[in-house]
């Protein structure tokens, strides 16, 4: 649908020789009682860019999608009969879309509904029970549990069977209907009756719809005595703390090193990056540095932790085309170190610093404001990291197998 959006407003900017049907009509934007709304909203956007996205933007584009937008854009959406609310969001993804710089792919506008989807998704939040399953014979068989969320505080987990939700038995209801039932408004409370799989007695609890971060490391099988498989699909606030458990519980048991599955991972905060960092690197040694425009570098150093904490072990990080932003900042700093070898293809080209910047409306534009830097100041290339060993085409398990065997013929040496 972006796709064809976009096709539509190459055409209304000069793009096509064809006019819009308003235009004929001599249907233009200053003619309209709200003009000087748009405008306003319009350079709200040009400021927003002006002060802090990380190249400065061009009065050349704005004055001239001003133009557009008074002799094309708005006549088109108009004439389709369009909202005003319509007809300003829209526009004003073109703007930002002819302001920022061509190899940018984050900056974005995005009106209201889209937006809170897309801050939920940048920060990793979700409000929900944290509770996934199946329907079963008896009731709801709990599959995942998320182990932030108020359900799990309270006792319930993985393999038990949720009987009833409130007033409704689960046998009467469909997985879809419970599926809803689970994830409410936030701050909702929900009474779950659950037979534990541990006591095989029956439970009765009261869970509370609330914002949590989702746990995002998980322990992966690996046919290699020794070696350790950690995948890290996203990062997020609570990353750190879900490293520092299960590298507690690797560190237990000897190993002979540690791979760390990145592949499609898109990142996350960059300080996630930094602290987990502080179970690899020296402490205290500079991580990356960030730099806006007209503004003195933003170091990031390795936090500094207990020694105990420290992981020394020979490491090797997987990554693909989908591993972007914090991720490949962290894969791309653990190479520049020597700390880790990188396997797989090159990452998304995504180590930026990024920011959201809400509109009056709800709406949002989300921003690049700054180049990540190497500690040697070089900046991180737009091609993404490059892996020490490029393999394409490998299937999960056979790339991890692989580093293993790697790691574990490493040891050997």
């Amino acid at each position: 649908m972006l796709k064809c959006l976009f096709c539509s407003l190459m055409m209304f900017f000069g793009f096509s020789a064809v006019s819009g049907p308003g235009e004929a009509f001599g249907m233009t934007a200053d003619n309209d009682k709200n003009y000087k709304e748009y405008t306003d909203y319009f350079e709200k956007v040009f400021q927003t860019f002006e002060t802090n996205y990380y190249l400065p933007p061009s009065r050349e584009i704005y004055d001239h999608f001003l133009g557009k937008f008074n002799a094309k854009i708005y006549a088109q959406l108009k004439s389709e009969g369009k909202s005003d609310s319509y007809v300003r969001w829209r526009s004003a993804w073109y703007l930002v879309d002819a302001l920022k710089s061509k190899d940018d792919r984050f900056t974005q506008f995005y009106p209201p509904k889209p937006a809170v989807k897309f801050k939920q998704e940048a920060l990793g939040e979700k409000i929900d029970l944290g509770i996934e399953g199946q329907k079963g014979v008896i009731g709801f068989v709990v599959t995942r549990m998320e182990p932030r969320s108020d359900a799990y505080a309270q006792g319930l987990r993985e393999e038990d069977i949720i009987l009833q939700i409130d007033a409704s038995a689960v046998q009467s209801l469909s997985q879809k209907d419970i599926e809803n039932k689970l994830t409410p408004l936030v701050n909702t409370k929900v009474q779950l009756t659950y037979l534990s799989s541990e006591t095989k007695q029956q439970r009765v609890i009261t869970a509370v719809s609330k914002e949590y971060f989702k746990q995002t490391v998980f322990l992966h099988p690996v046919p290699v005595d020794g070696v350790f498989c950690l995948e890290v699909p996203k990062f997020n606030r609570s990353t750190g703390d879900d490293m520092f458990r299960f590298l507690q519980m690797v560190r237990a048991q000897h190993p002979l090193g540690l791979v760390l599955d990145l592949r499609g991972n898109p990142g996350g905060p960059p300080l996630a990056a930094r602290e987990i960092s502080a179970f690899f690197l020296k402490n205290g040694e500079e991580f990356a540095y960030f730099q806006k425009r007209n503004a003195p570098k933003a170091d990031l150093d390795v936090p500094v932790i207990d020694a105990q904490y420290h992981f020394t072990a020979p490491m090797v990080i997987l990554v693909d085309a989908d591993t972007g932003s914090a991720a490949e900042l962290f894969s791309g700093i653990m190479q520049f170190r020597g700390r880790a070898a990188v396997l797989g293809v090159n990452t998304a080209g995504q180590i930026l610093l990024k920011s959201m910047f809400p509109m009056d409306d709800g709406s949002m534009v989300a921003l690049v404001t700054a180049r990540g830097h190497y500690p040697d100041g070089s900046v991180f290339s737009f091609s993404g990291i490059t892996p020490d060993k490029i393999i394409t085409g490998a299937p999960k398990d056979g790339l991890i197998n692989l580093a293993a065997a790697w790691i574990a013929m490493k040891a050997k040496q």
